[in-house]
Order: C-alpha cells, then sequence, then structure tokens
C-alpha cells in the first residue's frame, strides 16, 4: 500500500501526491508522483487523510491541458472523502476523526455581487480544488472547513466521492435545464455524473432517454431506468436535455431533439468547439441554450440531502492512488462505465 511505503527520515508519515508536471496527452504521462511533507492547515482550514477520491473528466481536462494550470505542479482531485486529522485554530464545526467530504468549489471572496445574491458559484475570485489549490489524489490534502460537507451517513468512501462533483454538478445541470414535473429529459453522454443525474431525474417521475456510444455505459442506463439508450436520437421530442459529453458538435443535435420551449443545459466545464447553428431548426420556438458553472454551497448540500434519500446506485471502478495515471489513461479511452475512484489504501 501506498501509505506503507512512504516514511520520512526522521520516522513521521509523509505524504504522497500526483502532480501535474506537464500537461499534454495522457499517454505523454502528464502526472508524476512525489512524496512530499503532510501539508499544514491554516486558520481555517482542516487537514484530512484521504480515504476516497472520485476522478473526474475535469481532471483529465487539467492534465491534459484543455483547462490551463492556475498553478505549477497542482494536485488533481475534488471529489473527496476525507478523515480530519487536524484543525485550524478559527475552523468551526469539526473534530480530529469526522468523516467529511471536500468538492470542487473551495472558495469565494464573500463580498461581490454574486456571492451577496446567493450566486457564489459565479464569483469571480472564486477557488477550486484540484486546480487552485492541492486536490485529492493524494494521501493527505488541506481544505476550507467553510466549504466541507457533512456526508451522508452508511456510504462506503468510495461510493461517497462521486457524490461530491459528479452527483453536484449533476444536480445543477437538471435544474438548470428546467425539467418540468413529469417531463421527458435527455441525457447525452453517461458517464458519472449522467448516472447519478439519471436516478435523480427518474425518481423524481421523469422519462430520461440516454444518448451515448458505448454499449456498457447503454447497458447500465437500462438497468438505472432510463426509458431508451443508444447511439441515435431519442424516440420522442424532450422536454429538457443535458449534455455530459464535452463534445460541441453534439449541442446542435441535442437542440433539435428538443420539443418547443425545451432547454439544453451543457455541464462540462470544457467543451470542443460548437458548429454554426441554425436559428429556426435549433433555437426558435423559444428552445433555451444554457451552461452549467461550478455549483453553491447550497447546491452541495441540497442534492447530498436528496441523495441521503433516495440512495442512488453508484457504479464505482476502483483504482489504488498509484493508478491514477492509469484511471485517467482509462477515463479518456471511454474505459469507465460509471466513475473511477481512487482509494488510497488499496494496492
Amino acid at each position: 500500500m501506498v501509505r506503507d511505503s512512504m516514511r520520512d527520515s526522521g520516522g513521521g508519515t509523509s505524504s504522497v501526491a500526483w502532480v501535474v508536471e506537464r500537461p499534454g496527452p495522457v499517454a505523454s504521462a502528464p502526472l508524476r508522483l512525489l512524496e512530499r511533507p503532510v501539508p499544514a492547515p491554516g486558520p481555517h482550514a482542516l487537514l484530512l487523510e484521504v480515504l476516497a477520491c472520485g476522478v473526474c473528466r475535469t481532471d483529465l481536462h487539467l492534465a491534459e491541458g484543455d483547462l490551463p494550470p492556475r498553478r505549477p505542479r497542482c494536485t488533481p482531485g475534488h471529489e473527496i472523502v476525507g478523515r480530519v486529522l487536524a484543525v485550524g485554530a478559527a475552523a468551526e464545526g469539526f473534530a480530529p476523526g469526522d468523516r467529511v467530504g471536500a468538492a470542487w468549489l473551495a472558495g469565494t471572496c464573500g463580498v461581490c455581487h454574486f456571492c451577496r445574491t446567493r450566486r457564489e458559484n459565479l464569483c469571480p475570485r472564486s477557488r477550486y480544488t484540484g486546480w487552485d489549490i492541492d486536490g485529492g489524489f493524494a494521501t493527505h490534502t488541506v481544505v476550507d472547513a467553510r466549504y466541507v460537507y457533512q456526508l451522508p451517513t452508511g456510504w462506503p468512501d468510495a461510493e461517497a466521492a462521486p457524490l461530491l462533483c459528479a452527483g453536484i454538478i449533476g444536480y445543477r445541470a437538471l435544474r438548470r435545464a428546467d425539467l418540468p414535473p413529469g417531463g421527458r429529459l435527455g441525457i447525452y453522454g453517461f458517464g458519472a455524473s449522467a448516472h447519478l443525474t439519471a436516478q435523480l431525474a427518474i425518481a423524481r417521475g421523469a422519462t430520461v432517454h440516454v444518448v451515448t456510444r458505448g454499449e456498457p455505459s447503454q447497458r447500465l442506463a437500462l438497468e438505472l431506468g432510463a426509458a431508451s439508450a443508444g447511439a441515435g436520437p431519442p424516440p420522442e421530442p424532450l422536454d429538457a436535455a443535458i449534455l455530459f459529453a464535452p463534445a460541441g458538435e453534439l449541442v446542435p443535435v441535442a437542440l433539435e431533439a428538443l420539443d418547443r420551449g425545451g432547454t439544453l443545459a451543457v455541464a462540462g466545464i470544457h467543451l470542443t468547439d460548437v458548429p454554426r447553428l441554425d436559428y429556426a431548426r435549433h433555437l426558435f420556438q423559444e428552445r433555451t441554450l444554457r451552461s452549467v458553472t461550478a455549483n453553491t454551497r447550497e447546491d452541495g448540500r441540497t442534492f447530498l440531502a436528496a441523495a441521503s434519500e433516495l440512495r442512488p446506485t453508484v457504479r464505482v471502478a476502483r483504482y489504488p492512488l498509484d493508478g491514477a495515471d492509469r484511471a485517467l489513461t482509462d477515463l479518456a479511452g471511454g474505459r469507465v462505465t460509471g466513475v473511477a475512484v481512487l482509494t488510497p489504501d488499496e494496492g
């Protein structure tokens, strides 16, 4: 196990972390595994022992350079389940031994127009786990206690981790899609976030149609209750749709599948170029195209409460911490059904 092999010369436990050494295609090995001292928490922070960390497509975008790095040698990972080891002097509500969740949103200014109007996801000075600060592809990490979540009880660590981004972002995307009660929802791409969002929508009475090329993902969608799953267009007009695949060429395809007054929400942080849209075919009849930007803490709390009640199936592919590069390679190659999760104690 990674933990057992990492001891510093003084006999204390050191930290092991992956860093983005040189952004580029996963085949070029952009990540590097390092040993370094365990970080110390600041006044409002918590030091966490990482118990599990989901592998998100955003981590892949960061490793490959689709998202420009915001600091050198940053550690990816923002779906973190951790055990509190130390508490900063001004951090409130947590104690050593608590199990907590840290997600994508790591900090906001709290004073700008967006923060003051409950839209902190749009804060110009927002900071993000695994992009602005080191994330969970590590044995230890430090997070701001004000942006940490209490986790639903009874969830295994590896199954709780994907709730913290795949679940929360999917929840916000579903809100942005304006799906009416009992409506018809199209989901384009069926990875980590989509397989949780589909279950939430179905539980609320929606008819869900999944568009994805991978046969394992199609089978999973049908197992989870989707009305249809295939590579072609949905079998009926849609009231709403969510694009999870980072493929801009699917934007006009999804818009054309909407019924009058339908909404398409684009859930990813990165999207390839969108082809030219035809107004009459894609937008007329009050069709709406929306983006989804991060999440608020209220989104996180609301979704985690809903997940605690719904108990969605979380399809997990486990990887040891020293297999993070392999997890990203499998994600890039479409070989992950559900969500990849790093579990540092395994290996």
